[in-house]
């Protein structure tokens, strides 16, 4: 008779039991706990399962629910079991006792303590520890529970698993931060330590007990943080090293490498990827054969590589992150979660990988094999989705055969079993799935889209073909190329602004003329002289109106300089001139001029040296105007009223008949020379202060006995003083004597 599989689940306000296929029911004799339930997990021997309440911790048998052990633990967030399920470990969050020392939080435990039920006492936990950090927090155990370890600072210790008080050896590295045990039967330990100070990170294989030569190791730069994954067999170890911080400005997430090295050290390489790209997931096979690597930006690529890092075969390309094995080994799962749509791609490995169907499992944030080799569960879990949590298990072959909804789920998972357990038929898939009633009942209220899903295409572009710019690579565009780069600086694959607009499916049309730098294509002013836009399009009325007023400006700037060349232009009055606002027509960060289209005279072009700012009274005295009369001249000639001149085309105004244009302008008047005043230097010392030494030294005396009666009236007032203070009260005398010796009889 084949096993029956079962999983188990934690809700906000309980934690449940199902025996999965064919009944779907809930465990007999098993009465669901309520209450704040913080943690649950399985045994990986999957006998025992235990949860976690506020005041204990329960530990039940998974056959038939009865209560095997309860462990005397508060507010336990954490809970784990060794392989074999003799001991079960637990985590409480850091803290301190009264003397301010911190609470050892880690917690090892007999799940069958027979010592305490017969002396018919409280358990007591073997060992307890400081374990602050809440990642990585469990003990790791060989298979066989022979040796566990734990880190510390630069060090992983090892213990015996039957006398945890003891430290049995220790591996020595400096700045240590992770390691992992060997699954295997052969007891290795992997080690990390990160990049330091220039140096590269590495990754060190020890064999039990040789700890003072790693068997294996591989050094690497980008390396701040990796995942140590082993193969079940042990012999294998690969290591995804991924940085913090991508200093190529390509990714948010850092830059991701993957490594292979052998637990013999007869192997060890780096794996050469092909697609540009982060690594979503990376997946051994049970048979500990081959592994599976998702990589790429997407469509990412997700290839099968045997245990020397060859690649054997690849799937098509597609919106996928995420690869599992089967327990078996025969099926492979390829699917995208998270932000993906969740479709999960299943293949059989023993049939030239043949695709054998999609399974849309939308907003999943769980996926498992079961132990039976031909059903999928996936779950949507809270925290990440608070609407819609459930559970739903999937055959293989594709159909839904559970369905079962719940109010915020956060945990599930199926109970460990070993694939010898559920031995596969020749073709496995052939049988039909047994629906059961959530299954059907679901299906038949979902709703059917009655359209099939696609990208909006705008009325101008349906029903013409696609360019390849618009499509994914695994639809036929082209590879997507990231440089680095913002979109908006580039056109590669159809991404950025382009400098042509493009219909999709229309003809492109080639530029009549190139554009100059900075131009708008399709707009501004005609640049073949049509008055036309650049892509043929009329201009609009405003457009036309601004060409003629340029085109006119032009015109009148052209007959200026004709008049000019003929020597009868003169310049307009200084008084006269008006300041204009505007800009010349040809000219970005030229200096205004002072007339829209003045022109200077022979002989009044403006200095080519810098401009001298003047006080008002200095060119009131360069003018010789020292006395404020009205009839002041400037540079040698009355201010007034000029002469009438006609009016020259081109001028604004009309320029004076006595402005000598061939001779130099006359130098201004000389300035006066004045006698500088003469100034009195008074002192700053008190009239009538007595410079006398002895008298200074008297005034200083007298300080003294001020300050020293003010601290005598404080400390009859009943306050503390310093003890500088009170030698300055006891210094009282002594300051008199001296007071007296200079010959002062005055009032202190």
């Amino acid at each position: 008779m084949a096993v029956t599989t079962q999983f188990a689940f934690r809700t906000l306000k309980e934690v449940g039991i199902v025996n999965a296929v064919p009944s779907y029911e809930s465990l007999p004799d098993f009465e669901r706990p309520q209450g704040n339930i913080r943690s649950c997990a399985y045994s990986p021997c999957g006998r025992y399962f235990a949860w976690t309440t506020v005041e204990k911790v329960n530990i039940i048998s998974a056959d038939n629910g009865a209560i095997v052990s309860t462990l005397p633990a508060e507010n336990v967030f954490e809970l784990g079991f060794s392989p074999l399920g003799t001991y079960i470990i637990t985590w409480q969050r850091p803290s301190k006792d009264e003397n301010g020392d911190a609470v050892k939080n880690l917690k090892v435990w007999l799940v069958f303590d027979d010592k305490a039920a017969a002396e018919g006492v409280e358990k007591q936990p073997l060992a307890t520890y400081v374990q602050k950090s809440q990642t990585g927090w469990n003990l790791q155990y060989t298979y066989d529970e022979a040796f566990c370890a734990r880190t510390v600072t630069n060090e992983i210790q090892i213990y015996q698993s039957h006398d945890l008080s003891t430290v049995w050896n220790k591996i020595r590295i400096e700045g240590v931060t992770d390691f992992a045990v060997s699954p295997g039967k052969n007891h290795s330990i992997a080690a990390f330590v990160p990049e330091r100070k220039g140096q590269p990170a590495a990754v060190r294989v020890y064999n039990v007990p040789e700890f003072t030569t790693p068997a294996s190791q591989k050094n690497f730069f980008k390396g701040d943080k990796v995942q140590l994954n082993w193969n079940d067999n042990g012999t294998s170890l690969i290591v995804l090293a991924q940085t913090e911080v991508d200093k190529t400005g390509k990714s948010y997430y850092g830059e991701t490498t993957l490594y292979l090295l052998s637990a013999s050290g007869g192997f060890d390489s780096r794996i050469d990827l092909d697609k540009e790209g982060p690594i979503h997931d990376v997946s051994w096979s049970p048979k500990s054969n081959s592994f599976a690597v998702v990589y790429g930006y997407m469509p990412a690529k997700t290839v099968i590589f045997n245990a020397r890092a060859q690649p054997v075969h690849t799937f098509p390309l597609g919106p996928r992150n995420t690869v599992l094995f089967s327990p078996h080994g025969r099926y492979v799962l390829v699917a995208g979660f998270g932000n993906l749509a969740g479709q999960m791609d299943i293949y059989d490995l023993e049939k030239d990988f043949a695709k054998i169907c999609t399974i849309e499992a939308s907003n999943a944030s769980v996926c498992e094999w079961s132990p039976d080799g031909v059903h999928i569960l996936t779950a949507t879990t809270s925290p990440r989705l608070r609407v819609d949590n459930g559970i739903r298990i999937w055959h293989a072959s594709g159909p839904l055969v559970y369905n079962g909804e719940m109010n915020e789920l956060y945990n599930v998972y199926w109970r460990p079993q070993k694939a010898s357990a559920h031995p596969l038929a020749p073709n496995p898939l052939a049988i039909a799935p047994v629906l059961h009633s959530s299954a059907t009942d679901y299906m038949a209220t979902r709703k059917t889209p009655s359209k099939p899903a696609g990208a909006y295409r705008p009325p101008g572009a349906r029903g013409q073909v696609t360019p390849l710019s618009f499509k994914r690579e695994d639809e036929g565009g082209a590879a997507y190329i990231r440089d680095g780069t913002s979109s908006f600086s580039s056109n590669v694959n159809g991404f950025g602004k382009p400098r042509q607009r493009i219909v999709p499916g229309a003809e492109v049309v080639e530029d009549k003329a190139p554009l100059p730098p900075g131009a708008a294509p399709g707009g501004g002013v005609s640049l073949t002289g049509t008055g036309e836009g650049a892509d043929g399009e009329p201009l609009s009325k405003a457009a036309k109106k601004n060409a003629k007023k340029r085109e006119a400006k032009k015109a009148a700037a052209a007959a200026a300089r004709d008049q000019h060349g003929s020597g009868n232009l003169a310049p307009e009055q200084s008084g006269t001139q008006k300041k204009s606002g505007s800009r010349s027509p040809d000219g970005r960060g030229h200096q205004r001029s002072q007339s829209r289209n003045y022109v200077p005279a022979p002989g009044l072009e403006p200095p080519s040296g810098p401009r001298k700012e003047r006080s008002r009274s200095n060119s009131r005295r360069q003018r010789g105007d020292t006395n404020g009369s009205h009839h002041a001249q400037t540079n040698g000639f009355a201010k007034g009223p000029a002469p009438s001149t006609p009016n020259l085309k081109g001028q604004r105004g009309s320029a004076p008949a006595n402005i000598n244009t061939t001779g130099q302008l006359p130098p201004p008047p000389p300035i006066p020379a004045s006698d500088p005043p003469e100034l009195e230097v008074t002192s700053p010392m008190t009239p009538g202060a007595s410079q006398d030494p002895r008298d200074k030294k008297i005034r200083g005396l007298l300080k003294k006995i001020r300050a020293i009666e003010d601290l005598k009236m404080r400390f009859a007032g009943g306050e503390k003083l310093e003890d500088t203070q009170m030698r300055k009260i006891t210094s009282e005398d002594s300051v008199r004597k001296e007071l007296t010796g200079l010959g002062y009889s005055g009032p202190v």
